[in-house]
């Protein structure tokens, strides 16, 4: 949609807003994702928190997750796992089903991003006046709900 087509509707207008300040977040947490050791990439990351959210999840339903396809998923591990932080194991029930866990280097690695992301965004509320901050999480707490409810919301 050009924008002389973008409708003239104060919801639109506040959901470009929330897309713009969306993008300002999205690159200050990749900057710190490139910034940490070890570097991954967005899709690694995806992965990566997708497996230890499921220990033990297989690569057709990580592929799905990580909306990549199989073999791309497969390469993905490939390097995931030479670099360390990911160990493939056969699946006690289907010896050909591949299942995937963190190593401990990469639980690890997982845990430092994450820590490294809260102090990111902590130095950047930390200039933002308190009850703005307040109001920004119950906005960030019904957006995620509204994410979680589906289409049926109220307008």
């Amino acid at each position: 949609m050009s924008p002389a087509e973008a409708p003239q509707d104060p919801l639109y207008e506040a959901a470009c807003e929330v897309a713009e300040a969306a993008g300002a977040l999205m690159d200050v947490l990749e900057g710190v994702s490139q910034s940490t050791p070890p570097r991954l990439s967005a899709l690694q990351l995806r992965a990566m928190v997708a497996v230890r959210g499921s220990p033990r999840i297989n690569l057709t339903r990580l592929a799905e997750v990580v909306g990549a396809t199989t073999p791309a998923t497969s390469r993905l591990c490939d390097r995931l796992e030479a670099a360390g932080l990911l160990h493939r194991d056969r699946a006690d029930s289907d010896r050909r089903e591949i299942v995937l866990n963190l190593t401990q280097h990469g639980h690890r690695a997982i845990d430092l991003l994450s820590e490294e992301r809260c102090r990111a965004v902590y130095d950047i509320l930390r200039r933002v006046a308190p009850e703005q901050r307040q109001e920004l999480l119950n906005g960030l707490r019904a957006f995620v709900q509204a994410v979680g409810s589906g289409s049926s919301s109220p307008e």
